[in-house]
């Protein structure tokens, strides 16, 4: 019954936001960003302490100005969530998506590994659902389940709307191994904090964080390519997609080179998250672990 109670609010929401035009949507999304920031100060104060955290070097209204930026995102991101299965296929990627970089997903695709998409919560993340499926490679998402399955249940539809399909985080390795065997594109968001039994703690942005480490295992022991993938947004609310060349991790999968490897793959991601501060998802609690226990 609380499923329900919460889904029929959200249904309600979802269908209204894909019956309006886009950009009225998208405007609608950006205020809902704003309303955000309003009403969750605790989020706020998360984001303002995580960007003085990573960046000393920004003054407190630089600080204010991304926060701005961070929450109208995250509007524009939960409206392009309920209308991403609305695009018109090779229409609206070639209209509303630039690519750059699309010979090195084809480069190392051509290795006959399948390739690993290392991507974050940056930009619009939910595009590889889209643009990878369109652009005619099989592809793979890892996703953590939402609470709600009748509401999971929802996404995944959409997300899997283009052909791409979905591999429970929760169980993943086994799926994300079978997939590379495969010689099929696996997306992988690796800027979620992990639990510490389950982590190696690494830099990010220079704070030691909690990181999965089972993403460098697989690529250094079935000789896997790594892509480096983002789609960042624009001001007129088209895409940019950046794809960088693809590199290979050396070496045993000895903890010694796990820690190495994985140091690399956040470093893409910070460099990725350094293109356009305002896109990532910092009010995500991060560092919360590491914080606590390298004081414990």
């Amino acid at each position: 019954m609380r499923n329900w109670l919460e889904y029929l609010p959200f249904i309600t929401v979802a269908t209204l936001v894909r019956a309006l035009p886009r950009s009225i949507a998208l405007s609608l999304g950006r205020r809902l960003g704003a309303l955000g920031r309003l009403l969750q100060p605790k989020r706020v104060a998360i984001t303002d302490d995580n960007l003085h955290q990573a960046l000393p070097e920004l003054s407190a209204e630089q600080r204010k100005v991304l926060i701005r930026e961070v929450f109208a995102n995250l509007g524009l991101g939960f409206i392009e969530m309920l209308r991403l299965d609305l695009f018109d296929g090779k229409n609206d990627l070639d209209r509303l998506f630039s690519v750059e970089g699309e010979e090195h997903l084809r480069e190392a695709m051509a290795m006959q590994r399948g390739c690993i998409l290392l991507t974050g919560h940056l930009g619009f993340w939910e595009a590889g659902n889209f643009v990878f499926p369109v652009l005619g490679l099989p592809t793979a998402v890892v996703a953590k389940p939402m609470r709600n399955p009748l509401v999971d249940a929802y996404f995944r539809r959409l997300r899997q709307s283009y052909g791409a399909y979905l591999i429970d985080s929760k169980k993943g390795a086994r799926r994300i191994f079978k997939a590379l065997q495969q010689n099929h594109a696996v997306g992988i968001l690796m800027d979620q904090h992990i639990k510490k039994s389950e982590a190696v703690s690494v830099p990010f942005f220079g704070r030691p964080a909690h990181t999965t480490p089972i993403i460098a295992q697989i690529a250094i022991k079935h000789r896997v390519p790594i892509v480096p993938a983002f789609a960042y947004r624009n001001a007129d609310d088209s895409y940019r997609v950046v794809i960088s060349p693809p590199f290979m991790l050396e070496g045993e999968p000895s903890p010694e080179n796990v820690y190495a490897a994985t140091t690399r793959l956040t470093r893409c991601i910070e460099d990725g998250v350094r293109e356009d501060l305002g896109q990532w998802f910092w009010v995500h609690r991060r560092w919360r672990s590491c914080c606590r226990s390298d004081h414990a």
